[in-house]
């Protein structure tokens, strides 16, 4: 009997039939009133065998005996069990994959499928929306009717055991291998992979500080939650480890002691260990062999113990156990397979090795959630209760009355293919008199060639352009995507639909940003990230700069899109860019003017020539950089010109045979074609390596000056390369129809040639194929499925012509050889040492023609394994489509297909194999505290007398967690472009382009808190249209260097300085940070941002302006005509610190009740502050102590 004399002394006395004795030979069978031997030989029903208990069975409160039994699959063990967290059901899963629920205490089916054809589930654990089932290489998660919501297949060769949830919707598996896994439910991947000793992690559990990892070698090792590092580590048993479990500041665990040569023994002393203090208190002894075992904490933290025979003890983890309080569970000889407890304490489910599975509880009307919601059931069958139908009403619906699918006879419905078939309709016959009297025109094609990036070439649908929208040329991920602003702005946008990887995409609305796919590329160049981080100049509008700026925040951004608005601006200063025509007016990027492919082959030949000429000059001393100036910037070599240059020897011979010889550095190359003899039916076939190789050793006829004849004359030009680039730039300069005709001619040359060598090939058999269609259907994100199926490898070669991966080498006597190499296979010694190299390619930028949007850009690009391992923690190599701010993974071989009726190529990269190895790929922040130090001002009439800022001292330099207050004024630069519609609301088209004006930062502590140390207005070059100063404070005249009296300086130098703070680790408070960084262009943490925004916030409620909370909690009037940035930051900076003094007087109960005093205060006030005195009865109802207004500067 159990012993609970701690509790009630007369809840021992019970009737000793409720449970089996401890001899093996006494065991009552399932049901008192059935012979055990009447069930040797007979077949249960396999849907479910349900055995109640009698009637005359009472069961006494606290007592855990067994409620009911149910053989859910006989013969088949239970190897899981769990109670539902939301729900009154009990889950269990099977050794053949399958998993089946039971509603309530008499456990009646609620459902049953199949989880995993043939792998057993080792744990299950429910969520609010459906059900995890873990088995040995797969996580599925199922409704609880049994519909699949994700399948994620794992690892090869993993082999999980356990699974455990975390806060925010994160779960942690292990298994017998050499890592654990962390897994994002919302995105469904992994975000993290740590690696663990082996034999690996076995059972899992959790406590507020750690979550603990027990392995089959007897140890359990307790982990940090957030980081996963090993704080401590219990050495239990010498053998292995069964089972443990963890309740409050105790861990018991139970295991198996080595015995020398006799091998593993059962341990019947369980281990308990204090974890205050770490270590092992004294060693629990129990009557029976535990297997399993888990914390009961009703009354007191009691154990349960159970054995694999059946045998259960309960006792306190600190007493000693009582031969007394041992129980059997009637399992019917059978072994127990799994075990698992209810969150209420009520119940325990047993599962056995003959399919059974046992409910037991300590009262008869057990729950097993404290609040358990309300099950949904199937409805019931409606067939008993149809209505009588009058069948001499005409119209009556027949079809109230459901008919069942029979397959015997066929239904009218089912009409025959052949009258179901889509037939064209015919155009009715022109009039006879027409065809008579009409005139016949000659028609003149024009000579003219037609530009081909011109949007305007695409074909369109048949009948029109919004009449079949189901009628799509160009696959959805590729189509130009579009922000849709609301009221909130961005705020409610979701991105996450568009990017479900932890890689950074860009935003398109800002001007000029075609040029968004071709920063990505150049972000995925590990040696230009590095470079362009590493460098620090003192230009005011340097692209080096600024891209090290923007990389830096695509480096730190978890999958939320960045913008390049800073680069773009110092872009659009640059006169080269200009002159080149790549700076766009608005109109010609919304209306698709603009010609696409061209313009990103000129930006790219643009970039790569200025990023070379920024990095390799020459820096003096300058305010930005110390002694410890970076090598990359200063060392008078580019690494641009090391990664793509080439030294080229241009040869000129002019027919008097005088010839000219002159060397230079070419960073990428151009694609010419062969011109088609109009005598020749059909195009020549040409490999692509050919014709790169010609463009590349280019030899071409012109007219030039000829020294020797003085005159004009025709000469050949010849040109060779001396030595082969770390990667290899191809602008593809296809601008017209007969270069995307030969393209897409030496495609079809190349299938066909794949096809004939797969048609040489043993046949395999294969599934019959569906019919192709030739448009992709509006939704579809590729061309399969509905549209073309790959069945073959010869398929997945339709439309590719450029290989992916390709030898070049120059020798002595044959110059450059390039040739097609398979991807897989490395060079040999002997062909490395005569210096041939292998190049991948890596990236492929087309030009996609859409008439229905004026056509887009985007990016294929071959992610490296190093930007994995630091966004995900793993290492290899993928790649992705990178189309603005959406970003999906694709397979390579469509990165290299070019169907040229819409995507047309225009830019490739190959890089040498393993070119990383001769880079630095080290990066030292150029950043450095003299950047705070005192500055001159731009303003010719700036007097020191006038300064509204202290610079900070040396001594006063901020540490990390250190509090900065913040305010930003903004001007605007664009107008906001929208569209009413038909009901009325307005539609935001663009939002209105802001910029920086004013950014202050005010001490956050020591003896100057509330001293501003930045004042500064920023000057801008570009034409401000709205000073917006009733909400800034500025005015015109306020950003002229010429009349301002104001501390102006650059936007880089302001940005370098909170660059600087925000590396450094401070924390800014503020109001509305938000939307302040986001125009600042920074990127910052959010543990460094305090905003009194979300503070002072209820959910589901407005957001309360500044000056609102100033009157009500500070008993402050601010921003009376115009807002002062010095102002509002110290009112944030004094809000935070309300806010901590309502969080230490009553923690959360106190804030919360503050806060619905503040809305309800602002209902009644409208959310006006009031402009009468404070006696009248107005003022605020707090009142809190602030800076002083004035300071003596």
């Amino acid at each position: 009997m159990m012993n609970f004399e701690g509790i009630d002394a007369g809840m021992g006395d019970y009737s000793p039939t409720l449970h089996g004795s401890l001899d093996p030979g006494m065991e009552p069978s399932m049901d008192p009133r059935i012979n055990p031997n009447m069930l040797q030989g007979v077949e249960l029903d396999p849907e479910g065998l349900s055995v109640e208990v009698p009637d005359s069975v009472h069961l006494l409160e606290g007592m855990f005996s067994e409620l009911h039994s149910v053989a859910a699959e006989v013969g088949v063990p239970v190897t899981a069990t769990h109670f539902d967290l939301q729900e009154e059901m009990l889950w269990m899963g099977n050794h053949r994959g399958h998993a089946s629920s039971f509603f309530g205490p008499t456990m009646g089916r609620y459902s049953s499928f199949q989880v995993h054809p043939s792998d057993d589930i080792r744990q299950i654990h429910s969520l609010d929306t459906g059900v995890l089932f873990l088995s040995k290489t797969n996580l599925k998660c199922c409704t609880r009717g049994g519909l699949v919501m994700f399948h994620y297949p794992m690892d090869e060769g993993a082999d999980m055991h356990s699974l455990l949830m975390t806060e925010n919707n994160t779960l942690i598996m292990g298994g017998l291998h050499n890592y654990i896994v962390e897994f994002d439910l919302n995105s469904v991947q992994e975000t993290q992979k740590v690696t663990v000793e082996m034999p690996g992690v076995a059972i899992m559990r959790q406590s507020n500080r750690f979550f603990f990892c027990g392995h089959t070698s007897g140890k359990v090792t307790l982990r940090d939650m957030r980081t996963f590092k090993t704080e401590h580590e219990f050495d239990a048993f010498s053998g292995t480890l069964s089972d443990f479990d963890v309740h409050g500041n105790l861990l018991a665990a139970c295991g198996f002691s080595s015995r020398g040569m006799n091998g593993l023994a059962c341990d019947r002393f369980l281990m308990v260990y204090d974890l205050r203090m770490m270590r092992a208190v004294t060693p629990l002894q129990v009557h029976v062999d535990p297997l399993f075992l888990r914390f009961i904490p009703t009354y007191t933290s009691r154990l349960a113990i159970i054995s694999q025979s059946g045998q259960c003890q309960f006792c306190e983890p600190t007493g000693l156990a009582n031969v007394e309080d041992v129980f059997h569970v009637n399992t019917g000889g059978q072994l127990l397979m799994s075990f698992d407890v209810s969150s209420s304490k009520q119940a325990l489910a047993f599962g056995d090795s003959g399919g059974g599975v046992h409910l037991w509880s300590d009262a008869p009307e057990v729950s097993y959630n404290d609040y358990s919601r309300e099950t949904e059931f199937a409805l019931p069958c409606m067939v008993d209760s149809l209505p009588q139908l009058d069948w001499n009403h005409d119209l009556l619906p027949l079809s109230l009355i459901p008919m069942p699918l029979t397959s015997a006879e066929p239904l009218l419905s089912d009409w025959p293919a052949s009258m179901v078939t889509p037939s064209p309709r015919r155009a009715p016959a022109v009039d006879p008199e027409i065809l008579r009297t009409i005139k016949t025109v000659p028609y003149k094609i024009k000579e003219v060639e037609q530009d081909y990036d011109n949007y305007n070439q695409v074909p369109e649908s048949p009948l029109g352009r919004e009449e079949e929208p189901h009628l799509y040329m160009v696959p959805k991920k590729y189509r130009k995507v579009t922000i849709k602003y609301s009221k909130l702005g961005l705020e409610d946008f979701d991105f996450k639909h568009y990017n479900r990887t932890l890689f950074a995409g860009l935003e398109p609305h800002i001007p000029n940003a075609y040029c968004n796919c071709m920063i990505q590329v150049l972000y995925f160049l590990e040696p230009i990230r590095c470079l362009v981080q590493n460098h620090l100049c003192q230009k005011e509008f340097c692209l080096a700069c600024e891209l090290g700026f923007l990389f830096h925040m695509l480096d730190l951004s978890r999958g939320d899109p960045c913008q390049a608005s800073n680069f773009l601006r110092a872009f659009r200063t640059i006169p080269e860019a200009s002159a080149l025509g790549l700076i766009l007016a608005d109109s010609d990027e919304q209306t698709g003017k603009a010609r696409l492919g061209r313009l990103i082959q000129s930006w790219n030949r643009f970039i790569l020539t200025q990023l070379h000429q920024e990095t390799q000059e020459q820096e003096g001393p300058q305010a930005y950089r110390g002694a410890s100036s970076s090598a990359l910037g200063s060392s008078g070599e580019s690494v641009i010109g090391r990664l793509f240059g080439c030294e080229v020897e241009n040869s000129s011979l002019c027919r008097c045979g005088k010839e000219t010889v002159r060397s230079s550095l070419t960073l990428l190359f151009t694609m010419h074609y062969p011109e088609h003899n109009p005598n020749d039916k059909a195009v020549k076939e040409h490999e692509f390596v050919e014709i790169l190789k010609k463009s590349i050793c280019l030899e071409q006829s012109t007219q030039a000056w000829c020294e020797n004849c003085e005159k004009y004359q025709p000469t050949v030009q010849t040109r060779n390369i001396r030595c082969l680039p770390d990667v290899l730039v191809i602008n593809c300069e296809v601008n017209s129809a007969k270069e995307a005709d030969f393209w897409r001619v030496q495609a079809e040359y190349a299938f066909n040639k794949a096809k004939q060598k797969e048609a040489a090939e043993p046949p395999k058999p294969k599934e019959p194929e569906p019919l192709p269609t030739e448009w992709c259907h509006d939704g579809e994100d590729t061309c399969g499925g509905e549209g073309f199926t790959f069945n073959t490898r010869a398929e997945d070669l339709r439309h590719v012509w450029i290989p992916l991966t390709m030898k070049m080498s120059i020798s002595k006597t044959q110059g450059l050889e390039i040739s097609n190499w398979p991807e897989a296979e490395e060079l040999s010694t002997a062909e490395e040492e005569e210096g041939a190299s292998l190049f991948d390619l890596v990236v492929t930028v087309p030009h996609l023609l859409d008439a229905r949007t004026g056509g887009n850009l985007v990016a294929h690009i071959k992610v490296g394994e190093t930007y994995h391992q630091r966004k995900e923690g793993v290492t290899h190599q993928q790649w992705y489509l990178f189309n603005d701010f959406l970003i999906e993974p694709v397979d390579k071989t469509e990165a290299a297909q070019f169907n040229v009726n819409w995507k047309v190529p225009a830019i490739l990269y190959y890089a040498k194999r393993n070119y990383h190895s001769k880079y630095d790929l080290r990066i030292k922040n150029p950043i450095e505290a003299s950047v705070l130090l005192t500055e001159a001002s731009l303003a010719r009439k700036q007097r020191k007398s006038h300064a509204t800022f202290i610079p900070l001292m040396v001594s006063e330099m901020p540490q990390a967690g250190e509090l900065v207050g913040l305010d930003a004024e903004f001007v605007t630069l664009n107008q906001e472009e929208a569209e009413l519609r038909s009901d009325g609301t307005k539609s935001t088209i663009k939002p209105c382009q802001m910029s920086v004006a004013r950014i202050t930062c005010v001490r956050g502590q020591g003896a100057n808190e509330g001293v501003p140390f930045i004042d500064d207005y920023i000057s801008t070059q570009e034409q401000v249209v709205d000073y917006l100063t009733q909400y800034s404070g500025i005015k015109p005249g306020d950003l002229d260097a010429k009349i301002s009296s104001k501390h102006l300086t650059t936007l880089k130098s302001t940005y370098l300085k909170l660059r600087f703070l925000i590396d450094t680790g401070v924390r800014f408070a503020g109001h509305g940070l938000q939307k302040d960084f986001r125009v600042i262009n920074l990127l910052v943490l959010k543990d460094q941002v305090v905003d009194t925004v979300y503070l002072f916030h209820m959910p589901r409620k407005r957001m309360i302006s500044l000056r609102f909370l100033a009157w009500y909690f500070l008993d402050l009037s601010i921003q009376g005509e115009t807002h002062d940035s010095i102002e509002d930051a110290r009112t944030a900076l004094q809000l935070y610190r309300r806010y901590l003094e309502l969080s230490r007087s009553g923690g959360t109960d106190e804030v919360r009740k503050a806060l619905k005093g503040l809305y309800e205060k602002g209902r009644k006030m409208d959310w006006k502050v009031p402009e009468a005195d404070p006696g009248d009865g107005q003022g605020s109802p707090k009142s809190g102590g602030g800076f002083p207004s004035a300071m003596a500067l």
